[in-house]
């Protein structure tokens, strides 16, 4: 993603665009598969620990990022292409194969929607199938 167009989506979503905010959106966009914070640690030696957390808080209560929680025990973060500053449009399936450790973005397999009896709110989905990935499969165990 090029810096004007973190730039302009920054903005977009009321977010004063920082080159610390721009640098972890380029680190988010530029990948195939969700990250964990010891992973975008490892990506981005210039910015510390807190401000990485700090960032992807307020990207995700600005809905710019998805957060999967439930993996190995921890928390996934992933760019999130949503149009709306209000809600996710962009919510999908994702698989964690438990052989390779790996988490996939299953774009195309939806969310569902759910009927949620009266007096809850929903605030975020987080829908995370477990078992084993194509490439393991084709493995002997």
């Amino acid at each position: 993603m090029e810096i004007c167009d973190c730039i302009e989506l920054l903005e977009a979503h009321g977010i004063r665009p920082t080159s610390n905010r721009i640098l972890i959106m380029k680190t988010l966009t530029a990948e195939n598969s969700p990250l964990s914070m010891s992973e975008l640690e490892d990506r981005i030696l210039s910015i510390d620990k807190s401000n990485i957390f700090r960032t992807l808080m307020l990207f995700r209560e600005n809905h710019l990022i998805h957060a999967i929680e439930g993996i190995d025990g921890g928390t996934k973060y992933e760019w999130c292409y949503s149009h709306h500053t209000e809600e996710d449009d962009d919510e999908h399936v994702h698989f964690f194969c438990e052989k390779c450790h790996k988490t996939y973005c299953l774009h195309e397999l939806h969310v569902p929607e759910l009927d949620l009896p009266d007096g809850y709110v929903r605030q975020a989905v987080s829908f995370l199938v477990k078992g084993i990935c194509p490439s393991c499969a084709r493995e002997k165990f």
